[in-house]
């Protein structure tokens, strides 16, 4: 049953996509913290392995709050690696290993892509669709990718 919330199908459906974009960039983001938390090494490995953790459970939180956010617009939230890869805007890096300091910069880069589209798709889903709803939940999201951005580049400083 379609949810009768003042929203046309059309928007609906235009608003579970661009979540599904985001949902795709979250699981992206998650799984590549995971495995600088499984790999860091060096001086700070106990520092940056628990920072990491720390990170990933707040994404892990936040991946399943936008799928639910999908299926409370009346619609399928996307559940395989190949949909959240063709989905995604970020880039992964199979078979590569980075230092601890390009780490945290490739989390930080990724973090700050996150924001930028989070702002474009709070626009659209605003003043395109006449979601505020979703506009308020993607302004969480990003308070949350601005809080892990601003971290790593402490680290970084």
């Amino acid at each position: 049953m379609q949810p009768n919330i003042g929203l046309s199908p059309k928007n609906l459906k235009s608003i579970a996509e661009i979540l599904s974009f985001v949902l795709s960039d979250a699981i992206v983001l998650y799984t590549k913290t995971r495995k600088f938390h499984w790999n860091v090494s060096g001086n700070s490995f106990m520092e940056l392995h628990k920072l990491f953790e720390k990170q990933y459970k707040i994404l892990e939180e936040a991946i399943d709050e936008i799928a639910e956010r999908i299926n409370k617009l009346g619609a399928k939230t996307p559940g395989t690696m190949q949909e959240f890869l063709d989905m995604t805007s970020l880039k992964e890096s199979p078979g590569k290993y980075p230092s601890q300091r390009e780490m945290l910069g490739e989390l930080l880069k990724d973090h700050e892509a996150v924001i930028k589209q989070l702002r474009r798709y709070i626009d659209d889903c605003d003043e395109k669709y006449g979601d505020m709803g979703t506009s308020d939940f993607l302004t969480d999201l990003i308070k949350e990718h601005e809080t892990i951005a601003w971290t790593l580049r402490r680290y970084l400083q």
